[in-house]
Formats: structure tokens, sequence, C-alpha cells
């Protein structure tokens, strides 16, 4: 990436037994579309490091993306597509929760925050 690099989080926490099943979708039905929205996906996580059939695991996706415009960018090609939102209600069923934040290195902040 040329720019400071914008990350954003996905960090789930799976039903008991679902954790391949959704990093699975993931991957096969949602990464596809995210890339098609400038994101680079860097690493998927899965804590603790054990396909559990009866306990939850935490599944963790971070995405990079080339500084503050391509955030924008995505997030605006993202927020009115339904069909994200009817991805996301799908795996409701194999999950527990999920949330999504978005981060930088600190000292890109200043530079990210110059807008």
């Amino acid at each position: 990436m040329a720019g400071p690099t914008v990350y954003v989080i996905d960090r789930v926490v799976t039903r008991p037994g679902r954790a391949r099943e959704f990093v699975d979708a993931y991957l096969a039905e949602y990464a596809p579309g995210a890339r098609e929205r400038g994101m680079t996906l860097e690493r998927v996580l899965v804590s603790p490091p054990v396909w559990f059939d009866d306990e939850s695991n935490t599944v963790t996706a971070t995405w990079a993306l080339d500084g503050a415009d391509a955030w924008w960018q995505m997030t605006w090609q993202g927020r009115p597509d339904p069909a994200l939102g009817r991805w996301w209600a799908r795996m409701d069923e194999l999950l527990v929760e999920r949330s999504r934040s978005v981060a930088s290195a600190a000292g890109d902040v200043d530079g990210l925050s110059d807008v």
C-alpha cells in the first residue's frame, strides 16, 4: 500500500460448532465482493485455534485499504448494497455476536485525520 493503511476488522463469535462453516462462507461468499470494493484480505484468525464442536470460536478478519479515500469509496459502495445486509442476516444463525472496527497505525492517524 502506497499511503497510510486503513484496517477494517471484522470480529465474530460463532455459535458452538459453526466456526468452520462461517469461515468457509465468509471466504467464498463475502470476500469476493469485499475485494471488488477495494479491500485486501490480510488474515483470518480463529481463536482458540481449534474447530470446536461444542464451544464458540472467535473469528477475526483483517482487511486493508490504501488510505482514507479508499475507505470512503469502499464504505459508499457497500452501504447501499442490500445484498450485504441479506448475507449478514443469513449468517445470523451461525453467530452469537459480530462487530466491525476501523483502525490505522498510530503514526498514520494525523495524516488520515487531515481531510
